[in-house]
């Protein structure tokens, strides 16, 4: 980092600073959301004189000063000047601070005279934790992505094919060679960006990568609203991985917490001896479940600090989608509470009316400045019109994580084969809400953390029945409408439950059992991407049809997929037993050849072989109400994909 020498006690001129009266009325309404522009720290130069500008929301302080290393840490020799427009804006300009320079605002509160050393929330980088400090940065950096900015609107369009790598970067991959050390973003950047792509994956999520104090929280106790966390680099280190990840072909969503953050000291919590962000009342303000603190949605100066923090990473890191963590926390006031731990709404409900107008504001924003990104709600309830727009009174995200598909189908999967049938509806009951959002199937993190295993290890069975039914899951999600989101190691199998302290096990892949599940997902992304009737209508009920979901006595299902064009015909069947099935009559729509384009159970996906040569040719023999049908071998524990290209006639 850079060094100067030490600014004169003292120095500190107040008539410099980057808030504008107009700024001010904005602050005020809860309508800037370009915050971070003004409040933080700047580099400058005023009439040849180089500095910092600082700028801190601190309404209840008797007084505040920066204290860093450019003046010993001391409390008196650069105080900052509250405005006079009673924003509560405290601000000044030091000559002589410059870029990599490490600072805290000393707050002394009007609340009993608490003092307390703060690190700034709007700060673009912070030290490397276990250190607390914030750092004078800037946010230059030469973009390369032009090609892919320009064509992103189609690639995150909800008629494109969006299939997610859900990544915890601290894990991915590590170098047991030099005691087990962390990638940074520039090492991740070229072998991420290589395998993802060449998975065939469309998108990466990345779980929170803003700066946080606890490693162990996988960056889902934020403190730094607006810095990538320094454990990996530099936030121009962080702009590299995602510019390289869009100069490969491969988005980037940003895993994003609004619902709650630690109660560090030195970060959001009581801020200026009061509480600023959070609720003063723990009914409210404080989150049982996570320890954490609750932001105060109903007031304007949050929800400016918290929107603004969504578009700075939409803007200046060039992300091309927000998940928005833990919704269902935020829109209900009794979440993870017992009766008379939580403050009913004025009307005597649990609906959280101030966290849902800051949603629905959060994606009018969003979408009014970036039209071809999507946000993503992590939603586990049935709320309505979650993914539908304000104006018809959703809560106007693009997609929603359909949670319940993803409990049923696990809850299916873990079951021994010997008793699906008892279980059929598990299977198929996600078809009958499918089309009332816009939802991803996700296969997340949550799902192999804590004691509940691999994706791998729920699967029942020995070691072949184990992989096969991974297959068929796998076959059963992408068969399925809605996006798609898979946690990293789940697409080779792997079979220990994830760690965040350990690379995944990469070396798995020196098994057939796992480099077959690898190829079996590589090969589903690419049947995905290229199949029109596999992602067109994801949204839309014309893009599904049951053949047969009656069959519960064999486990076994199928059903047509379709695009927006008559000639985008795809057959899904599902055989979810160890039985060989030869001979099984399933109707489809059509006469002609129905190439079997995928097969869970080939022997290059470390199968046993057995399938139907390639395909069928359609017979005139009628079998599920359609005219024509297919006679087929259905494998053990396989996912069949037949592919009709001929129009209808």
């Amino acid at each position: 980092m850079t060094k100067n020498e030490n600014p004169q006690a003292g120095d500190v001129r107040h008539d410099v600073g980057l808030l504008t009266e107009y700024d001010i009325h904005l602050f005020r309404e809860g309508s800037h959301f370009g915050l971070f522009r003004k409040l933080g720290s700047h580099t400058i130069s005023r009439e040849g004189e180089e500095g910092a500008c600082f700028a801190v929301w601190a309404p209840n302080a008797e007084s505040v000063s920066v204290v860093g290393d450019f003046n010993r840490w001391s409390p008196v020799s650069h105080p900052l000047r509250a405005r006079e427009d009673s924003s509560g804006v405290w601000e000044g300009f030091i000559p002589g601070v410059l870029k990599g320079q490490v600072y805290k605002y000393h707050i002394v509160s009007r609340n009993g005279g608490y003092t307390v050393d703060k690190g700034d929330p709007f700060a673009f980088r912070w030290e490397a934790p276990p250190r607390t400090g914030s750092c004078v940065w800037d946010l230059d950096y030469e973009w390369s992505d032009a090609d892919w900015m320009k064509k992103r609107r189609e690639c995150n369009s909800l008629e494109a094919p969006m299939s997610i790598y859900e990544v915890h970067l601290g894990s991915w991959r590590r170098v047991p060679e030099e005691d087990n050390r962390r990638l940074t973003y520039r090492e991740l950047a070229h072998s991420l960006a290589g395998y993802a792509g060449e998975m065939g994956f469309t998108h990466v999520e990345l779980l929170p990568v803003m700066e946080h104090p606890f490693y162990g929280s996988w960056g889902y106790q934020t403190v730094g609203y607006f810095a990538p966390t320094s454990r990996y680099g530099s936030p121009q280190d962080l702009m590299y991985l995602i510019d390289h990840l869009h100069r490969s072909g491969v988005g980037v969503i940003l895993d994003w917490v609004p619902s709650h953050f630690p109660t560090d000291e030195h970060g959001l919590a009581y801020f200026d001896g009061t509480h600023l962000y959070e609720h003063a009342d723990p009914k409210e303000g404080f989150h049982p479940d996570w320890k954490s603190a609750i932001f105060n949605y109903g007031r304007n100066e949050v929800r400016n600090f918290l929107i603004s923090s969504a578009l700075f990473w939409l803007e200046h890191y060039h992300v091309d989608g927000i998940r928005v963590d833990a919704v269902a926390s935020m829109l209900y006031r009794d979440y993870g509470r017992e009766e008379g731990e939580w403050v009913p709404n004025r009307w005597g409900g649990r609906e959280n009316e101030e966290a849902i107008s800051f949603l629905q504001r959060l994606n009018e924003a969003v979408y009014e400045k970036f039209p071809d990104v999507q946000t993503f709600a992590e939603e586990s309830t049935a709320w309505p019109m979650v993914s539908r727009p304000v104006y018809v009174g959703g809560l106007g995200f693009g997609i929603k994580w359909n949670m319940g598909w993803m409990h049923d189908t696990l809850e299916y999967f873990s079951t021994d084969p010997v008793f699906r049938k008892y279980h059929h509806q598990r299977l198929t009951f996600s078809l009958w809400y499918a089309f009332t959002e816009n939802f991803v199937l996700p296969l997340s993190h949550d799902e192999v953390v804590h004691g509940k295993g691999s994706l791998a290890g729920k699967m029942p069975g020995d070691e072949w029945e184990k992989s096969a039914g991974l297959k068929l899951l796998f076959g059963a999600m992408y068969g399925h409408p809605g996006k798609k989101l898979l946690f990293m190691g789940g697409e080779f199998g792997q079979w220990k439950e994830w760690d965040h302290d350990e690379s995944l096990e990469w070396n798995a892949l020196e098994y057939p059992s796992h480099w077959g599940v690898q190829k079996w997902v590589r090969d589903l992304n690419g049947l995905y991407r290229s199949e029109p009737s596999l992602h067109e209508l994801d949204f839309d009920e014309k893009g599904f049809e049951w053949v047969d979901f009656h069959d519960w006595e064999q486990s076994v299902v199928s059903f047509l997929r379709r695009g927006s064009g008559t000639d985008d015909v795809t057959l899904v069947v599902l055989n979810m037993t160890p039985v060989l099935r030869e001979g099984y009559r399933v109707g489809v729509p059509r006469p002609g050849f129905w190439g079997e384009s995928l097969n869970s159970d080939a022997m290059d996906y470390g199968g046993k072989g057995y399938g139907n040569l390639g395909g069928k040719d359609a017979e005139p023999v009628p079998a599920h109400g359609k005219d024509f049908s297919l006679t087929l071998t259905l494998p053990p524990l396989s996912a069949l994909f037949l592919v009709s290209h001929k129009p209808l006639k």
